[in-house]
């Protein structure tokens, strides 16, 4: 018999202890340290079955080495190929998160479906839900194809049981921290576990030809529960993101191996599931206020994709002596930063206002060039002199007051043309790139803050 040993893991950051603590020195988290049973096993064990199965292959010439032509699966959603990088790749390993309700499910069940009725058969694995549970959301997205399998199941030697049986084209586990194997002693969803399972299921995408989906859990911090490793044994981690409380779903890509990482997709919840929203700059400007004060239009780069967005500032007085700086959407060392430079360099008086600042539609921006609309809406809120109507911002803000050039403004121009403005305020380095503006743009080149807010602020007596 075996000498069974224990140890504590964190089940946070993956820490490993000999000891239980209550308090984890790495993550700073109390009370995740949960105990592990450590079996030795024997030269007969699976695990010592499975690596010696496994062929040693000659190292090889890169010149040598054959291509294979991978076909990506296109997918009738046009939004989800952008952020795989083109589509579906056969034998990779796709990591899903998200917040719980942000819509993961919903998600992989339309996937699945589509993928079923053009590429053959689909298998959805749910740890969580019961075939009833998952065919009545089906019914409510009004989903249907005779090629999808359901089943519920969470150990994983019936798992690959069932997909060497049924021998799909995909495959969908719902979730990863569900799924467990009696190789190991510990509960489901310990580092462990979560490890040996995900490794179990690399091995059998990467010996065959099936595309295997993963959700996974996420922590309260926003991140992905399990070991860190986890995200290393993925080809491709997508991150489902958004604000409960607004309809738009934004689905980025953080590491892919066979595309992009910058790809954003945009979607709309609806109540037969997540609908694509091809114009996402239209939809996020539709109940703008064009005459209100406040408020600026920001031309963003996300991946490859131009993103108009509004940026509200509201600066009211206060009579605390240390005012509040709120940011919702933007970094908060970046309004800090912003509202220094609008106060040392532009004369802005802020030392007795508080400062809000809001990206309408729930996104997250954090590239620079988000800069100068943010500092136009706080002079405009300050002031109270609205932005002209036709008119949106493109630029970084230094600390000296000055604004620097932005990548692909070509891109950013043609975008803000396309959705009806007249007029677009850029560095003055920009010009000297000499990019192909679009015809019918006045672009206004500006050195300084203060020469962008001469001219994009309203005059007094208009």
């Amino acid at each position: 018999m075996a000498k069974v040993r224990t140890r504590f893991v964190c089940q946070e950051c993956g820490r490993v202890s000999p000891k239980q603590l209550g308090k984890c020195p790495s993550c700073q988290q109390f009370g995740t340290f949960v105990e592990e049973v450590i079996e030795k096993e024997s030269a007969s064990g699976s695990g010592s079955n499975r690596r010696a199965a496994l062929t040693t292959r000659p190292p090889v010439k890169l010149a040598d080495v054959e291509k294979e032509n991978y076909q990506r699966m296109k997918l009738p959603i046009g939004e989800l190929s952008r952020v795989l990088g083109g589509g579906i790749v056969p034998s990779s390993l796709v990591l899903l998160g998200g917040d719980p309700g942000i819509g993961k499910s919903t998600l992989l069940l339309q996937t699945a479906a589509m993928v079923a009725k053009e590429h053959g058969k689909v298998l959805y694995v749910s740890g969580e839900e019961s075939t009833q549970q998952i065919r009545m959301r089906a019914d409510r997205m009004k989903v249907k194809a005779d090629d999808l399998y359901l089943v519920t199941e969470t150990r994983l030697d019936a798992i690959l049981h069932h997909i060497k049986t049924e021998n799909p084209t995909m495959v969908i586990i719902d979730s990863i921290q569900t799924t467990w194997t009696d190789e190991l002693k510990s509960a489901a969803g310990s580092v462990s576990q979560v490890r040996e399972c995900a490794t179990r299921l690399q091995e059998l995408a990467k010996n065959s030809a099936i595309t295997i989906f993963l959700v996974g859990h996420v922590t309260k911090e926003g991140t992905i529960a399990g070991p860190r490793v986890l995200e290393h044994i993925v080809d491709t981690v997508l991150q489902l993101q958004g604000d409960p409380f607004h309809r738009y779903r934004l689905l980025r890509s953080i590491k892919n191996r066979f595309g992009a990482t910058s790809e954003v997709g945009v979607f709309e919840m609806i109540e037969t599931g997540l609908e694509e929203v091809p114009n996402p700059s239209e939809a996020f400007l539709a109940e703008r206020q064009v005459n209100a004060s406040g408020s600026a239009i920001a031309v963003t780069m996300e991946g490859t994709r131009p993103l108009l967005v509004e940026i509200q500032a509201l600066a009211s007085a206060t009579t605390f002596a240390n005012p509040r700086r709120t940011a919702n959407g933007i970094d908060y060392n970046r309004l800090l930063l912003l509202t220094a430079v609008l106060s040392r360099r532009v004369r802005l008086s802020l030392a007795d206002r508080d400062v809000f600042v809001n990206v309408i539609g729930g996104l997250d921006i954090d590239e620079p060039a988000s800069d100068l609309s943010v500092a136009m809406a706080i002079a405009s809120s300050v002031r109270d002199r609205p932005v002209h109507a036709d008119m949106a911002f493109v630029g970084e803000i230094g600390l000296s007051g000055e604004l620097r050039t932005v990548s692909q403004p070509e891109i950013r121009l043609r975008e803000a043309f396309k959705l009806g403005f007249k007029r677009c305020v850029v560095p003055v380095a920009v010009g000297r790139q000499k990019p192909n503006y679009p015809k019918g743009l006045k672009v206004i080149e500006c050195r300084t803050l203060k020469d962008a807010l001469q001219v994009g602020l309203v005059p007094q007596s208009a």
